[in-house]
Parts: structure tokens; sequence; C-alpha cells
């Protein structure tokens, strides 16, 4: 396949997945499968790496007026009653750590995992029936709205969030990296709405959460790789001009789509809920799941 339409296609589904709940790391490796390339050298690696880092860095622009609300209203919120630990940076800060740590004291489980297509297929299923049994049990507290006697959710926005809630969330995220396929952004939607929040929040909160810690890990990988360290590095000096083009494109693709991916899922949420997506990881994972098991 030609390598510059396989850097628009790669580009074109990190940007599609990186932040829907169906696994952006799944989806490139079917995709890598299904056209039998390979992406395991050093270059290419540090491709996915770089197109990753395109996804994320659509997020401080498309959210730029929220992060300043934030930041100008540091530490005491927007209503005076929150704390350095309980305003919305707070929390995400915590949440971050709580996931970073266990996960870099597990990054030799982590990498066992990556490639496994049986591992990726079986977290795509079960990641999609708890997501479905999760929305389905907060849906008549959603369509009540804020104020409905007995509801289970109790948070309609970030800024209402507890530091245990924030805690919660960041031990969730933490089988994202262990488990490829489960998604980062699954884990961290479900754990919201499963500590009480609605789906807006927590949806929001996973996108706030996402900056700090794809940005580390990515930066981190991407810094190995350049610096000729871990598995399978390359120098930048050993990149010629078509790959510095190939790189290039993957990058603003993968930018471009996931600016207009972020904006279309936070109304479809609103409106509609996650169920959809629950329902393609389950068909997903069941056939992945069929095609590997095949003699």
């Amino acid at each position: 396949m030609n390598q510059y339409l396989l850097s628009l296609l790669l580009g074109v589904i990190e940007g599609l997945t990186e932040f829907l709940p169906v696994s952006s790391t799944a989806h490139l490796r079917i995709v890598e499968a299904l056209l039998n390339v390979s992406l395991t050298s050093g270059y290419w690696k540090m491709y996915t790496i770089v197109i990753q880092l395109g996804a994320i860095l659509c997020l401080p622009i498309y959210f730029r007026k929220r992060i300043a609300k934030l930041l100008s209203t540091f530490p005491k919120g927007e209503r005076g009653d929150r704390t350095v630990a309980t305003h919305p940076l707070g929390l995400t800060l915590t949440a971050f750590v709580v996931t970073a740590i266990p996960a870099f004291l597990l990054a030799k489980v982590i990498g066992k995992n990556l490639e496994s297509l049986y591992v990726m297929a079986s977290s795509l299923l079960i990641g999609g029936v708890v997501m479905w049994l999760i929305d389905a049990m907060n849906a008549k507290s959603e369509a009540a709205g804020p104020g409905m006697p007995g509801s289970r959710i109790h948070v309609w926005h970030v800024e209402d969030m507890s530091l245990g809630q924030a805690v919660w969330i960041g031990a969730c995220q933490i089988l994202s990296a262990v488990f490829p396929g489960t998604s980062r952004s699954m884990a961290t939607i479900a754990a919201g709405q499963l500590a009480g929040m609605s789906r807006a929040s927590a949806l929001e909160f996973s996108f706030f959460l996402s900056i700090p810690t794809m940005v580390v890990a990515t930066c981190y990988d991407l810094l190995k790789s350049v610096m000729g360290k871990g598995e399978n590095p390359i120098g930048v000096a050993q990149i010629d001009a078509q790959g510095w083009m190939i790189l290039a494109i993957g990058f603003v693709v993968s930018f471009v789509v996931a600016y207009f991916a972020v904006a279309w899922f936070m109304e479809w949420v609103k409106r509609r809920g996650f169920t959809p997506f629950a329902v393609y990881r389950i068909i997903l994972g069941t056939a992945i799941l069929y095609w590997v098991s095949r003699p």
C-alpha cells in the first residue's frame, strides 16, 4: 500500500477513535492485521506516537475557553467553595497521579498485551457490556435531569466532583493501560457514571484527564524513540524527507479529525448516550475473537 495513503488512513482512524470509547490502539492493530502491513519497525512505532500526539493536542484548543475559565477560578472555583485539592484542575491532577504511578510500574505487563488481538478483542467485548449496563442503569436519571428524588446521578457538573470520585476514576483508568482495547475513554466515562456522575460531566472530565495523561505518555515514548532507546528505537537523523512528510500527514489529519470527532461526540452524548458505542464494541470484539480463533 502507498505509504502516503497509509498515513492518511491511519491518521483518520486515530483521530476518530482516540476519544470515542472504542479504543484507538485496538483499531490501529486491527487495520495492521487486515491490510497485512507492519507497524513494528522503529519508524512506524514513532509514527503511531506522533499521530496520537496530534489527536491529543486538539483538546487544549477545543476546550481553550473552558480551561481558561478553570485557570482563572483556581483554587476556589466559580462559587468560592473549592480548594486546591477539590478544584477541577486539582481533581484532574489527582486522577492523573493515581493512574500514572501504577501504569509506569506495570510497564512490562502492558508491553506483553499491546500486540495481542485476543486481549484487545476480549477487552472490547467486556468493556462494551459494562458500558451498556452502566449507561442503561443511569438512563432514567439522565432523562429526568437534576432534582429527581432518588436519582443515581448527583454530579451534573465537573465543578461538583469530589476527591474520592477523582481517585476512583484514576484507578479505573489503569485498566486501559494494562489491557489494550479497554479504551481510556470508556474506562473513565463508565467509572464516572458508576460513581454518580452524569454522562456530560463524566465525558468532560475524561477529556480533561486525557490531556496530562496522554501528553506525558506520548512525549515519554517519543523521547525514548528519538533518543535511540526503548523497543525498536529510531534516531531523528535516520528520517529522510519522505519520512517527515508521512509523519506530517498523519499528525495533521489526526489532529483535524480528532477535533471534529470531539465536537460531535460532546453533542451526541448529551442527546443519546453511549449505548451505540457499547453495541459497536460488542459486535467488533465478538467478530475479532471469532477471526483469531479460526484454525
